[in-house]
């Protein structure tokens, strides 16, 4: 293992007053920046059980789960829990009609019953690394362009060693906009298999209309087992791979909270922007988010319309009508908690008061007037393009389904015809295997709707020079169940048999004939506009803007020497700490820091689908037969408190004092989600599940108490909660 170092540019502050609770801090430097405060909150452990690379540490039972959230082991036998919206996509793989394990929750109440899912991995952090002397050697002279193409180089080298000829996954990722530069080597696992997940009615309850906000009633939770070959290392699935024996997990407290504890979440969090400029804070609040939330409106009511008229339908849209809905609602919540605080003019000030700074210092003139002349020339036309990047993400990336096939065979066609193909048998089994899947979750009637409102907003809310000629063409000549008629339902794209029949014959004849099926020729028309005319410019405007938010972000850093900073998230392992408490979202309103199963019964609805309790649950409420679960009498529920988090601390562990288990984290409140961009102590919380209601689900509700037997439950006294 190679030895660590602590890097001597590394500082922290926040752009206004410190709060305790604000901050996403880099674990292995904990003990040399934090520690003192959390011990003084309340924290008894040392900086060596958060992380540590000779030792068992918690960093050894926190997952990357999947794609963008966190997990965590809860058992020697490699026992994993994480959100139920965390494991939808897998829960929904494994639902049909028959099988509705999204309104019917699933349980393992064996091994052999557990599900396994393909392409899903967890991957655990072995170790992080300062390495900015490694990626920045040989550059100091170089111009902007060549010193760019040796720092690929430099990393490109760090991630070879540390893979140890592919062992170990490996990432270098800049911090402080490329002020500096960490390695990342993680340990990956392939075989991943769904132990548990209660029905939607508990895990997903509320839906949309209770998401982001609190009070919050949500079982959020979902099981996982990791497994691993008989040496204990990662494999692919196999009958024969046993359960992945964790160097670290959590034991879990069955004492519960109190009002103003001690409370620690380590995962995952993704994207922040905490030190952007005025210029963007204010393009995010007054065009980005209120553009997106326009566009995902109407993809929403065409969803729900869908999915409230049959059941299948409802399967197949369930996990897709999450993942619009989730950014759609907390950009709402973005936008009024930047208008709340004022956040544009508290950015102006933050700069007024920098260049001040730099004034009295005389590094305004040389070196950082430049900057800000640079970023209003910037942002004047990055507005412009982000908008139009945004209208062909929302529809075309993530809008009108068919281009997802369109796209594929759109790059098959013109691999063919430019005669860079290298296998044609490869290219084409590739396509025809994504097929199945795709249409398993398909119904063409949605996508037809998808298609007839929303391509048409591409030439009515963009500028001209946004907008290829032959879109404007197709629709001058089509409108309506027209565009239908020429354009959509005359592609053999829509046809399943016939595109699968196509590809396996492998007539390139034929196969480059698809580039004029109807909706491949509109796709790529479409296409080639936004990569020739949009992407390189957003592409070069994002890399310039880029380039003088290192300058300005050095200058921060050098304006605060000494006084604590913390990175913007990134999707790697950070700590943030605060306190168990409620808070007042508006006058004369104050929220408790917890929730009861009383709530989930008040709210019960049977002709709410996202409300509609099931019985079981309501007979556990009825006879109060809460078991060791219990508060008082109460059966908790879910709580907030004043942990800094975002997007990927979905699924992370909320532990205590002691770092035992006494949460999992599944969301923030909704007038604090523009906490990625400012963090408000007064409003800024995050939401997290009870694990006290999870094992009373597992135990009671589900009847898998076995799954218990493998954990390690501490504690149990009465718990009475404090107001």
């Amino acid at each position: 293992m190679r030895s660590l170092k602590l890097s001597v540019l590394f500082v922290f502050f926040v752009l206004g007053s410190l709060s305790a609770k604000e901050g996403m801090w880099i674990p292995l430097l904990l003990e040399k920046y934090n520690l003192a405060e959390m011990q003084e909150m309340g924290f008894k452990l040392s900086a060596q059980d958060i992380y540590d690379i000779n030792h068992a540490s918690m960093k050894d039972a926190v997952v990357v789960f999947g794609g963008g959230c966190t997990g965590e082991m809860i058992s020697p036998e490699g026992l994993l829990i994480t959100n139920h919206h965390c494991g939808y996509g897998q829960i929904q793989s494994h639902s049909s009609v028959e099988n509705d394990y999204l309104t019917d929750g699933f349980w393992a109440m064996s091994r052999d019953e557990e599900l396994p899912n393909p392409g899903l991995s967890v991957r655990f952090l072995e170790y992080m690394e300062d390495v900015t002397d490694e990626v920045l050697e040989g550059t100091e002279v170089l111009e902007t362009g060549a010193r760019e193409k040796r720092m690929k180089e430099n990393i490109a080298a760090v991630q070879k060693e540390a893979s140890v000829d592919g062992k170990y996954m490996t990432q270098v990722k800049p911090l402080f906009y490329g002020n500096q530069y960490y390695l990342y080597v993680y340990k990956v696992f392939r075989d991943v298999r769904l132990v548990g997940a209660p029905p939607s009615a508990i895990g997903k309850f509320g839906g949309d209309t209770d998401n982001w906000m609190w009070p919050r009633h949500t079982g959020d939770f979902s099981l996982f087992r990791v497994y691993a070959d008989k040496n204990n290392e990662p494999a692919d699935y196999s009958p024969d791979n046993v359960p992945f024996q964790p160097k670290k997990f959590f034991p879990i407290s069955l004492d519960g909270i109190q009002y103003n504890d001690f409370t620690m979440v380590f995962g995952n969090p993704g994207s922040t922007q905490e030190y952007i400029p005025s210029y963007e804070v204010n393009i995010i609040q007054n065009q980005r988010d209120p553009d997106r939330i326009a566009i995902r409106e109407k993809k929403l009511a065409i969803f729900n319309k869908a999915m409230k008229s049959d059941q299948k339908i409802r399967i197949q849209y369930s996990a897709k009508h999450a993942s619009v809905s989730n950014a759609w609602k907390k950009w709402q919540g973005e936008i009024k908690g930047l208008e709340r605080l004022d956040a544009v003019n508290k950015k102006l000030a933050f700069e007024k008061e920098f260049k001040e700074w730099a004034v009295a210092n005389n590094t305004w003139e040389n070196e950082y007037k430049k900057v800000f002349e640079n970023f209003d020339a910037l942002y004047f036309l990055y507005g412009n393009y982000i908008k139009a990047a945004d209208y062909y993400s929302e529809i075309m990336v993530r809008g009108i389904e068919i281009f997802r096939i369109a796209s594929r065979v759109n790059s098959l066609a013109g691999s063919i015809e430019s005669g860079e193909i290298k296998s044609l048998e490869n290219q084409t089994k590739s396509v025809t295997e994504y097929l199945p899947g795709f249409f398993k979750d398909f119904h063409q009637p949605v996508d037809e709707q998808l298609f007839e409102t929303l391509l048409p907003l591409l030439s009515t809310d963009l500028s001209p020079e946004f907008v290829p000629g032959y879109l404007n063409e197709v629709l001058a000549k089509n409108r309506g169940e027209k565009m239908l008629q020429k354009i959509y339902r005359k592609s053999v794209l829509t046809d399943e048999q016939q595109l699968t029949e196509i590809l396996k014959a492998g007539d390139k004849k034929k196969l480059l004939a698809l580039k004029k099926d109807p909706l491949v020729e509109l796709y790529s028309n479409l296409s080639s506009h936004f990569e020739t005319k949009i992407a390189p410019v957003v592409e070069e405007l994002n890399g310039r803007i880029n380039q003088n938010m290192k300058i300005y972000m050095a200058g921060i850093m050098e304006m605060k020497k000494g006084q604590p900073l913390y990175p913007d998230a990134n999707l790697t392992l950070r700590v943030t700490y605060g306190k168990v408490e409620g808070y007042e979202p508006r006058n004369g309103v104050k929220y408790k820091y917890y929730t009861t199963l009383d709530g989930i019964i008040e709210k019960d609805n049977p002709d709410i689908y996202d409300y509609n309790v099931p019985e079981r649950l309501k007979e556990l409420y009825r006879a109060k037969d809460y078991g060791r679960y219990a508060a008082n009498g109460y059966l908790p529920v879910c709580f907030t408190a004043s942990n800094h988090t975002t997007g990927g601390n979905s699924g992370s562990p909320v532990v205590n004092a002691e770092g035992q288990l006494i949460g999992v984290n599944f969301d923030r409140c909704w007038e604090g989600t523009m906490s990625d961009i400012m963090y408000d102590p007064e409003q800024s919380r995050n939401i997290a599940i009870d694990i006290r209601y999870a094992l009373f689900l597992i135990d009671k509700f589900a009847g898998a108490g076995y799954l218990l037997e493998e954990m390690e439950l501490v504690g149990g006294k009465a718990n009475v909660a404090a107001e």
